[in-house]
């Protein structure tokens, strides 16, 4: 879409002088508006037909992209290393390597301008305690903490620990739920062949206190990767480590399904029609970025930290709910998403189709030649049509059978699904029975386990973290994280915060044992 001179300086003119941004959030609006201002690259018209009827979306990730929208850097690399460009000899002790990594993020490109992903920590770090003790581990890391949260804002920042038992893990577990700060993200990786009973229970326990970490199943993401080859950024991407997602695209499920004539005909033409243009417009995207804007060039690349060939476009669907309750309509049945099993397996034969398409479609630029599929968790300007392959706001079962209904999705979404269940507050009195539906979960196929408490301050949107109370304060004041605006937006257009707090009641059932 092309502005004239007066609209675009309009809004630039409402930018800086907007009362509730800081100088810093300013510079960012603006250098979005900027690159706003620049002509799309080529593409058909039947891609700019999808995309301007809404069925693709880009992402509003610009117009020319020069750096990949989620980059994840080899850090073990870069400490044991150090950096010629950022003139860094290579680590000595825990506070070298804590000071290492505060440099190296403000260096760290992504979609948001801050790094999506701060590294498996414990891994990163175990080999600089030396001979300091937990005390000593514990005041460095949470001054650490403090620090990433004060000046890179942004709860799309995220830190991965597990699955091992090691004291940096259990101290970034406990860091995080005394502070209970909106960043960074925090993903526990969890693998039931090393990982101890009593430390998923303190991940579970933590959940409860501040609605973080997202626990991952380890061996599922590993199969995908490979052992240690992968990180969990932004929300709950997986993506490879040393490399990243240069591009997501995502299809809104239910505009693709309004034009079906049956489930039938979705499946066998709508669907392959649209998974076409979502190629044509990821090469299109990540053929800017490999081959024109340099981004390769850089210090990253040059000094091993990423490399090119890791990179992936993401294939971001949502609005599964929607769509299944529109095609079933269409052939006159009358059953919901979510709340019948016809209707659930619907679901899994459209995942099943999408993960076939996109396994059998080449891209230019790719993990092995292919894009990555993902569940996207949706953004603020989402109106009625609901994240990923979620149950809609509002009409949740309880925890056990929204499980139930969408476990067998979860094998599909290599670069991420993450099904949010909200659980009343009284789980705190009862962490277990957050480790028993945390635990059964996985047991049934969860790729990710993510659960909000409901009387908690700090809640998640799509994935990302907000403070309820930030978001009240938002429109008289504005806040210092970049997200709480994102927050704020998606309260207002997308029900997020209708979710049916639910009690954990079957949490003993067998089938999660």
């Amino acid at each position: 879409m092309s502005y004239s001179l007066d609209d675009f300086q309009q809004r630039i003119q409402a930018i800086v002088t907007d009362a509730n941004l800081s100088p810093k959030q300013k510079n960012q609006f603006l250098a979005l508006e900027a690159e706003a201002s620049l002509p799309y690259m080529p593409v058909s018209h039947a891609v700019r037909d999808a995309m301007a009827s809404g069925v693709l979306c880009d992402m509003f990730e610009g117009h020319a992209p020069f750096k990949p929208r989620y980059v994840l850097p080899d850090y073990a690399k870069f400490l044991g290393q150090g950096s010629e460009y950022l003139e860094l000899a290579k680590a000595q002790d825990f506070d070298d390597a804590l000071n290492m990594l505060t440099i190296i993020y403000h260096h760290v490109p992504s979609v948001t301008n801050i790094p999506v992903y701060l590294g498996q920590l414990d891994d990163v770090l175990l080999p600089y305690v030396g001979d300091l003790d937990e005390e000593q581990i514990y005041q460095k890391l949470r001054r650490f903490w403090v620090m990433l949260d004060r000046t890179l804002p942004d709860a799309f920042m995220h830190v991965n620990i597990g699955p091992t038992d090691n004291i940096i893990c259990r101290t970034i577990l406990r860091v995080d739920a005394e502070l209970k700060q909106i960043a960074p993200n925090l993903t526990f990786m969890y693998d039931p062949s090393v990982t101890p009973d009593d430390l998923l229970r303190q991940a579970a326990s933590n959940i409860c206190e501040c609605s973080k970490p997202h626990i991952a199943n380890y061996p599922m993401h590993a199969q995908s990767y490979g052992d240690k080859q992968f990180g969990i950024v932004s929300c709950y991407n997986s993506l490879p480590l040393a490399g990243g997602s240069n591009t997501l695209v995502r299809m809104n499920l239910k505009l693709a399904a309004q034009t079906a004539k049956s489930q039938s005909d979705f499946i066998d033409n709508v669907l392959p029609s649209y998974c076409a243009l979502m190629i044509e417009l990821m090469d299109a995207r990540s053929t800017h970025l490999h081959e024109k804007s340099n981004f390769f060039n850089s210090f990253l690349s040059m000094e091993g930290l990423i490399e090119e060939r890791r990179f992936a476009p993401m294939f971001g669907i949502y609005g599964m709910a929607e769509a299944v309750n529109i095609l079933l309509g269409k052939d006159g049945i009358e059953l919901k998403y979510g709340h019948d099993d016809r209707a659930n397996q619907l679901g899994h034969k459209i995942s099943a189709k999408l993960a076939e398409i996109v396994e059998t479609s080449p891209v230019k630029y790719g993990y092995n030649g292919r894009a990555l599929l993902h569940a996207q968790g949706g953004i603020s300007l989402d109106d009625e049509v609901t994240p990923g392959v979620r149950i809609p706001y509002g009409t949740e079962p309880d925890p056990v059978t929204y499980v139930q209904a969408n476990a067998a999705h979860h094998q599909y979404y290599t670069s991420g699904i993450s099904d949010i269940l909200t659980i009343d507050e009284t789980v705190k009195s009862n962490p277990e029975a957050m480790y028993n539906l945390c635990k059964g979960a996985l047991n049934l196929g969860y790729r990710e386990f993510t659960a909000n408490v409901a009387s908690n301050d700090l809640v998640r949107i799509t994935g990302y973290m907000v403070k309820l109370s930030d978001i009240d304060k938002f429109s008289a004041s504005g806040s210092r994280t970049n997200t709480t605006f994102l927050g704020a937006e998606a309260a207002k257009n997308t029900g997020v915060l209708d979710r049916l707090p639910r009690v954990v009641s079957f949490e003993s059932t067998p089938i999660f044992k």
